[in-house]
C-alpha cells in the first residue's frame, strides 16, 4: 500500500513539473546571493532621480554609465518623454561611491534610452522617442549619438527627428552595442509597431546590413529592447514583445533556437566569468503569467539558469512595468539595475558564493 502511495505521489510529481506553469517556478527556485546597497546613486546638488534607462560598465571595470531622464517627472503621461524640455545632462557616469564625475547630453535628446560604451570609452546613446511624442520641428529623436570619453560628439547615425525604416533612419531605437572590431549593432524599434530589426554599422558609420521584422518566427521580434554582445562575439538581442532572448552571430545568422528561461528581458549583460545576466521587468499575471520580475543570472553558453534577484516591491496584478530594464555587472561582480518607473539606479552587491 506504502509503495502504491509513493508510486502516486511520484507519478503526479512528474506531471505538476511537466506543466508549463510548473516549469517556470522551477526556472525561478534559484537562490539569491546579493543584498541591496541602499541609496549608492548620488545625483550632485541635490537634483533628484529621473527615471533611469540603460546603464554600462566603463571599461574600467569600476566606473557605472547611466542614462537618467532628466527631472523626476511624475506625471505617467510624461513618461517616453521625459527630457523635452530640459537641458539637464541625462548620460551620468558613477564613481564606485555612488557619486557622479562626469556628465554630457543636456538638451540633445527627448527620450535617452539604450547606451554603450566601447572599448576607447567613446559612450553611444539612443534617443527612442515614439511615434506622435516629437514636437513640431524639433531636430532630436531617432538617432543614435557617439560621444567621445570628454563629451565632445563625434557621429551621429540615423536622421534627427524622422523617422524611417531605410539605412539613414530608425524608428524608436531602443539600444544599442558596439563589438570588438567597432562595428555597431543597433536594436531598432521599442514598441511592437516599430521596424524590430537589428541593423548593423561599421565604426565609421556606414551601413553594412539589416535583419529582423515584426513577428514571431526566428529572426522576427516583437518590441526587441536590449541588445549585446557576448565576450564570444555573438549577438544577443532581447527579444522583449516574444518573451525570449535570439542569438544571432554579427551577420544575422540564427545560432540556436530562442532562449525563453529568463522571463521577459529588458535587458542583458554578460560578465568576464562566462555568466550572462538578464534583466526583466514586464513579466506579471498578464503579460508573462507564471513569472516574476527581477534579474535572472545564468550560464552564458547554456542558457542554464543558477540565480534570481526578485524584484521586491514587484506586484504581478500590474502591467505597469516595474523594477531593472537594464543590467550592468563590474568587475567585482557587484550587479547596477537601471529602474524607470521607481527612478533608481540600485546597486547589487554579492554577499555569499
Amino acid at each position: 500500500m506504502r509503495n502504491r502511495f509513493w508510486l502516486a505521489a511520484v507519478g503526479a510529481a512528474v506531471l505538476l513539473v511537466s506543466s508549463s506553469t510548473s516549469r517556470s517556478a522551477l526556472a525561478q527556485a534559484y537562490g539569491n546571493p546579493y543584498r541591496i546597497a541602499e541609496g549608492w546613486a548620488q545625483l550632485p546638488n541635490g537634483r533628484p532621480m529621473g527615471a533611469v534607462g540603460k546603464a554600462v560598465i566603463d571599461p574600467d571595470g569600476r566606473h557605472v554609465w547611466a542614462v537618467v531622464r532628466c527631472e523626476r517627472l511624475e506625471d505617467p503621461k510624461r513618461f517616453g518623454d521625459e527630457c523635452r524640455d530640459s537641458k539637464a545632462d541625462p548620460i551620468l557616469k558613477f564613481a564606485p561611491d555612488g557619486k557622479v564625475v562626469k556628465s554630457m547630453g543636456g538638451g540633445m535628446f527627448i527620450w535617452p534610452h539604450g547606451l554603450d560604451v566601447d572599448k576607447d570609452g567613446n559612450v553611444w546613446v539612443t534617443d527612442a522617442v515614439a511615434t506622435g511624442r516629437t514636437p513640431k520641428g524639433d531636430k532630436r529623436g531617432q538617432i543614435v549619438v557617439k560621444f567621445s570619453p570628454e563629451g565632445k560628439v563625434l557621429m551621429t547615425l540615423g536622421t534627427p527627428g524622422i523617422e524611417g525604416a531605410g539605412a539613414d533612419h530608425f524608428t524608436a531605437p531602443s539600444d544599442v552595442a558596439v563589438a570588438a572590431n567597432g562595428d555597431v549593432f543597433v536594436a531598432d524599434g521599442h514598441g511592437n509597431d516599430g521596424n524590430n530589426r537589428v541593423v548593423k554599422f561599421s565604426k565609421d558609420g556606414t551601413f553594412i546590413a539589416a535583419w529582423g521584422k515584426s513577428g514571431w518566427a526566428p529572426g522576427e521580434f516583437h518590441s526587441l529592447h536590449a541588445i549585446a554582445i557576448d565576450p564570444q562575439g555573438r549577438v544577443f538581442v532581447g527579444d522583449r514583445g516574444n518573451n525570449r532572448i535570439q542569438i544571432f552571430d554579427q551577420s544575422g545568422k540564427t545560432l540556436t533556437v530562442p532562449w525563453t528561461q529568463f522571463g521577459k528581458p529588458s535587458g542583458i549583460a554578460f560578465d568576464t566569468q562566462g555568466r550572462i545576466y538578464v534583466a526583466d521587468s514586464e513579466s506579471d499575471d498578464v503579460q508573462n503569467p507564471g513569472w516574476e520580475e527581477g534579474i535572472r543570472i545564468g550560464d552564458a553558453r547554456s542558457g542554464w539558469v543558477s540565480h534570481f534577484i526578485q524584484y521586491p516591491w514587484g506586484d504581478p496584478r500590474t502591467t505597469a512595468g516595474n523594477g531593472a530594464e537594464f543590467v550592468a555587472v563590474d568587475r567585482d561582480g557587484n550587479i547596477y539595475g537601471g529602474e524607470p518607473a521607481p527612478k533608481r539606479l540600485q546597486k547589487y552587491v554579492r554577499v555569499r558564493p
